[in-house]
């Protein structure tokens, strides 16, 4: 996607996002503490929650770690459940940005007191800054992923919200590029380590997964091929497959060591297995460029531990609606078959 496009893109996530002005709890402190339960240490046997797809076991739950955050509300769900704010200090990027997050109403159920969930990180297509449109209520990723886990389709993620990039002026293809800030860092710790110490998940990358739309699916897909062993799934919806940023100009080095297309042909080549295997589920609408181009991506690197999947969307364009509506289609179930559930007390 260049830049042009992505920049039609941003505009229009500026028109999706929803302040809802009428909340009448917005702003109000929320915490996401859960049901009282004590730490579990055993490791489950069978870690399908009722409704969920299964997966296979091992993880174990992480309670908390802390420091908790100060949350504050941004939007309330038809079923109640919040959408929230907070200010992170990156303690590895020293970065500091807004992150949203949602928890199903299953993470409040007491027969799941002692379960951690996966964790989904959505990223936004143009800038993403200063605001991560999924936090709206208008493109109903929540509700849309409460539906699908009723309905077995999805597993309960907690869906967290992170700004893009620093600034509205430049994209920073989440990297750590050479005297800018750390946004490669920022993605793929800081804010995993945020979330980490604010609810309850799993100990392993079978929780762990992205999805994304044009410039959030790049970083994505990126962060994924980059660190297998901490993320196991992207759901990339009109990606590019190659750092663009302008500023990458006299890092040739640096910019090669986050490009998905080098890093796939890495990993492709390795032996494949349980332990390493990563799930790419590509989405692109019909009425959108950039088919040719998956497809060759495909084509060159599903293969040893690169599993991937291309979901066309009909009549679909490059935007957030057509993305939902791929994910409800099919990738949202196939990563989710891949991952850990959350598991109900015996």
């Amino acid at each position: 996607m260049n830049h042009r496009t992505r920049t039609f893109v941003a505009a229009l996530a500026l028109a999706s996002v929803t302040l809802v002005a009428g909340c009448s709890d917005e702003g109000d402190p929320v915490s996401f503490g859960g049901p009282s339960a004590a730490p579990s240490d055993r490791t489950p046997s069978r870690p399908a929650a009722t409704g969920s797809p299964t997966a296979p076991a091992g993880p174990r739950t992480l309670m908390p770690t802390g420091p908790k955050a100060d949350f504050t509300v941004a939007n309330t769900l038809d079923d109640d459940t919040k959408i929230a704010v907070t200010t992170l200090r990156g303690e590895k990027s020293g970065f500091t940005g807004k992150v949203w997050v949602w928890a199903p109403k299953q993470y409040f159920d007491p027969k799941y007191a002692n379960s951690g969930f996966p964790v989904l990180i959505a990223l936004p297509g143009g800038n993403g800054y200063p605001n991560n449109y999924w936090m709206g209520t208008d493109l109903k990723l929540q509700s849309s992923i409460s539906t699908w886990s009723r309905e077995g389709k999805s597993l309960p993620f907690i869906v967290v919200m992170p700004v893009l990039n620093p600034d509205d002026r430049y994209y920073y293809d989440g990297s750590d590029i050479p005297g800018q800030p750390k946004m490669g860092t920022w993605m793929t710790e800081d804010v995993p380590d945020f979330v980490r110490a604010n609810f309850r998940t799993f100990d392993s990358r079978d929780g762990w997964a992205f999805m994304g739309s044009s410039s959030g699916a790049f970083v994505g897909l990126k962060s994924v091929l980059q660190h297998p062993d901490k993320f196991k799934a992207v759901i990339a919806s009109g990606p590019d497959t190659v750092p663009d940023s302008p500023l990458w100009s006299g890092h040739a080095s640096e910019r090669q060591a986050n490009n998905p297309e080098h890093l796939a042909r890495l990993l492709a080549a390795k032996p494949g297995g349980k332990a390493s295997d990563v799930y790419l589920a590509f989405q692109i609408g019909t009425r959108e460029s950039g088919m040719k181009n998956l497809k060759s991506f495909m084509r060159n690197y599903t293969k040893g531990p690169v599993k991937t999947r291309l979901q066309v969307i009909e009549d679909g364009g490059h935007n957030a609606r057509s993305y939902i509506r791929g994910m409800g289609d099919g990738s949202i179930a196939w990563i989710s078959a891949q991952m850990q559930g959350p598991i109900p007390a015996p």
